[in-house]
């Protein structure tokens, strides 16, 4: 890919965070806000294991047999997602946990530029709190979240209200709990993630790019204010009266 500068471009931007804390959610909004694509790598290995193409088989294969798929193939299906997207008149990303690891980063580097780092940041225990409240329906697919979480102030730290995601009645009798949604295995996961996750956040703050953002609840309390160290809000503005 030709590389562009910033100022003939959309944003170029990686979201991390932890498993649960809702990455997804604010890149997604924040990709519909921007008009940039917004792209996560394991939609990426899904969108290619249900293809027909040469790699497919490759990546059917890894998978098959339990490995974890490589740097390599994960870049690869990255530029080409990138190529396809810039030959359609897409300008600009939001990267969705991505990289993990610092030879990520580093081959990531080596293909296009990354312009900043939001690095979604939310307390351990409601973190578990919220992934052990998390439904899905059995009957629709959709998502849902059971927990209530109200954490009052303490030793120093601020209170934090995020509100349940509760389903319609027709979805109530038909909710699933994930196997791995366990207090477990979250906090095994995110032990994990905070073991892999450090380097990566010390590789790009010392390129300056980093943005460390602490979610201030869910996404009433934090959406406006994610906009506002964005300095989005006038946009945000602007699109609803557009609207």
């Amino acid at each position: 890919r030709r590389r562009r500068p910033a100022h003939e471009r959309n944003v170029q931007w990686v979201f991390l965070g932890c498993p649960g804390i809702g990455k997804g959610t604010y890149a997604s909004r924040l990709s519909r806000l921007l008009g940039v694509p917004h792209i996560a790598t394991g939609d990426l290995v899904r969108d290619e294991l249900a293809s027909t193409g040469p790699d497919a088989v490759q990546l059917k294969e890894i998978v098959n047999q339990g490995k974890l798929v490589s740097d390599e193939i994960i870049i690869n299906l990255l530029s080409k997602r990138l190529k396809k997207g810039e030959e359609k008149g897409e300008s600009g990303f939001i990267l969705d946990g991505f990289p993990r690891t610092v030879n990520q980063a580093e081959i990531l580097d080596g293909v296009t530029d990354i312009d900043m780092v939001v690095n979604l940041k939310l307390r351990e225990d409601i973190i578990v709190q919220k992934c052990l409240g998390r439904r899905i329906c059995g009957q629709c697919g959709k998502n849902f979240n059971l927990a209530c979480i109200d954490v009052k102030a303490e030793n120093g730290l601020p209170p934090i209200y995020m509100s349940p995601l509760l389903p319609p009645n027709n979805c109530m009798s038909k909710l699933l709990t994930r196997d791995d949604d366990t207090e477990e295995v979250v906090r095994n996961r995110l032990r994990i993630y905070n073991e892999m996750s450090q380097p990566v956040e010390d590789f790009y703050q010392k390129q300056g790019k980093v943005l460390e953002f602490d979610l201030p609840g869910g996404i009433p309390e934090s959406w406006p204010k994610l906009l506002d160290v964005l300095n989005l809000e006038d946009q945000q503005e602007m699109k609803l009266a557009a609207a």
